[in-house]
């Protein structure tokens, strides 16, 4: 984590673009051809490409395909284009810019999420359970060449063909079918599609990672929602096939560690609580597990693992107490906490596990917390001896408030206008001493009011993973709102924050780009998409040290929230 909802007040705001290359999920004549330009294309250009052994042929064609008619759905009915479902399946073309894009930035910036939240007459309920909408952003040359598609996984192709919900989401379950007879081991039944994994969706709608080896492939927390694209064209290629036994345990990280030469990433176990750690050399499918750790609380079901952490040697396990839980799992309506349980009592973790030996070097108690999103971690040298003798690890942490689960309701998003209801947030920093104590301490590392008590979707100059770092770009808010509607670059050293903020607006996550041969961490650029009240959606560039606008480009029609991005350089 189909047909499309959309408003009498919003088509205003949205335009399908018959200059372009288009599919569209309903049926729009309004051209407006000045706010974007054609790019410039082959008619019925023909290509293969092959990757793990699939080989595919596409021809691409200016000619628009058949448009259905428009539907409507009350709920998203006067309400924030980023809560609303895109409105074509597919779109690609190029966008006039304002101001000036740096030469140097060539290549292609992705972002992935949830973009299509409803399937026949049915409206999803929480943020999280929407078809994967891929959108890029393709810098060349000072030019910019945009595009929308939605991820053909086999939930959404299902969904599509039967106009009902196929599969299980983060907080949908599809509707058993009606028979005149009751069986009475249908329970049982669900509990074996449930734990072999059929049941599940491959719906990957969180993340986009480029891989070592050039492949690149969107994720969620199944492992069947492990699926490439090709991100120049955002056709879905097909399944990411792991060429190991690991895959019979369900559910991963939704955020992998990626470099040019491995991933790391966990894999929660949920019949014997813990976590196995596991590396995949760059161009390997077979992922090897290099140690496995033992959850020390004594509920049933391991942490929620959304994301993790890694310094130059260790790799960082949370073990948060909000827990995974088979009986909200096999709920067919969502409790408030969904697929978890909040188990304080049981005590809240850190394991810090050597990327050598797989040995456990450190299990720390600290207290109570809840976070999406690990920031970065690196070793600590407190005696000057060269040798590590703490850990620090950095999370978006949301005052051990598991309320923010249930905050990202859909209805809440589209409703809660001009009421200060987002719960607060704040960067949390974890101190992991490496001397054999049981406890670890966790710390406000920057005074919240300065990014308006918000805190998530972050991002780092990559060559700065794992190692001892000072700025931190994420989304803050400006009071009062019901989410983060503002842009942050947080100094951890200075203690200082620089915030960019538009009324109106929902930007996705911040992501940094750094400048080839830069000698400052925060030389770079950062590319956000941005969500406007009045329908819109732009593309918006902050230089990375003054955090001031150097330019933007907007959209022909209104883009929904999207989650994570990655970036591709152009070779």
């Amino acid at each position: 984590m189909a047909s499309v909802i959309t408003t009498k007040a919003m088509m205003s705001h949205h335009h399908v673009l018959s200059s372009t290359r288009i599919t569209t999920l309903y049926s729009d004549t309004s051209i407006d051809n000045q706010q974007i330009k054609a790019k410039p294309q082959t008619s019925h250009r023909f290509f293969s490409r092959r990757f793990s052994g699939v080989t595919r042929a596409v021809i691409n064609s200016p000619a628009p395909s058949p448009a259905p008619e428009k539907e409507k759905v009350e709920g998203e009915r006067r309400c924030h284009v980023a809560w609303t479902s895109v409105q074509q399946e597919k779109w690609e073309g190029e966008l006039t810019v304002q101001g000036n894009i740096p030469t140097w930035l060539n290549g292609t910036y992705l972002r992935n999420g949830p973009g299509l939240w409803n399937i026949g007459d049915h409206d999803f309920r929480h943020l999280f359970d929407g078809y994967s909408t891929l959108v890029k952003l393709q810098f060349d040359d000072g030019r910019l060449f945009s595009g929308h598609h939605l991820l053909e996984s086999d939930a959404y192709k299902a969904a599509k063909k039967h106009k009902k919900l196929c599969y299980r989401e983060f907080s949908e379950t599809p509707k058993p079918a009606r028979t005149t007879f009751k069986n009475p081991f249908s329970g049982i039944g669900e509990i074996v599609r449930l734990f072999s994994g059929e049941s599940l969706t491959d719906n990957a709608n969180t993340g986009v990672v480029r891989l070592g080896d050039g492949r690149v492939m969107c994720l969620t927390e199944t492992q069947k929602g492990s699926i490439l694209v090709d991100h120049e064209t955002l056709e879905t290629i097909g399944k990411f096939e792991y060429d190991d036994v690991l895959s019979d345990h369900m559910i991963q990280s939704a955020h992998p560690i990626v470099t040019e030469t491995e991933m790391w990433t966990l894999i929660p176990d949920l019949v014997k609580p813990g976590y196995r750690v596991v590396r995949m050399e760059a161009g390997s499918n077979k992922r090897e597990v290099v140690g496995r750790v033992r959850c020390r609380a004594g509920s049933w079901g391991p942490g929620w693992v959304h994301s993790f952490a890694v310094t130059e040697n260790y790799v960082v396990i949370p073990e948060m107490p909000l827990r995974y839980s088979v009986k909200n799992l096999l709920r067919a309506e969502p409790t408030p906490l969904y697929k978890f349980e909040w188990c304080p009592q049981d005590g809240a973790f850190l394991h810090v596990m050597s990327k050598l030996t797989g040995e456990i070097v450190a299990s720390v108690e600290v207290p109570a917390y809840v976070t999406f999103h690990f920031i970065n971690a690196y070793e600590e040298d407190e005696n000057g001896d060269g040798k590590a003798t703490v850990i620090i690890a950095d999370c978006c942490e949301h005052n051990a408030d598991t309320r923010i689960l249930d905050m990202l309701r859909l209805h809440t998003l589209r409703s809660s206008h001009g009421h200060d209801v987002l719960p607060d947030a704040r960067i949390g920093r974890f101190r992991i001493p490496l001397d054999g104590s049981k406890y670890g301490k966790l710390e406000t590392a920057v005074e919240a009011d300065k990014h308006g008590r918000a805190m998530d979707m972050c991002s780092i100059n990559p060559l700065y993973l794992g190692l001892k770092y000072r700025y931190v770009y994420a989304c803050g808010a400006k009071r009062p709102c019901n989410f983060p509607n503002a842009l942050s670059k947080v100094d951890m050293v200075e203690k200082k924050v620089k915030n960019w903020h538009e009324h109106g607006i929902i930007p996705s996550e911040p992501f940094f780009v750094p400048r080839p041969g830069a000698t400052r961490e925060d030389d770079g650029v950062v590319i956000s998409i941005v969500s406007e009240e009045n329908g819109g959606s732009y593309a918006i560039l902050l230089d990375g040290s003054s955090f001031e606008e150097i330019a933007r480009a907007k959209f022909p029609y209104g883009l929904p929230y999207g989650l994570h991005g990655c970036w591709i350089p152009k070779h």
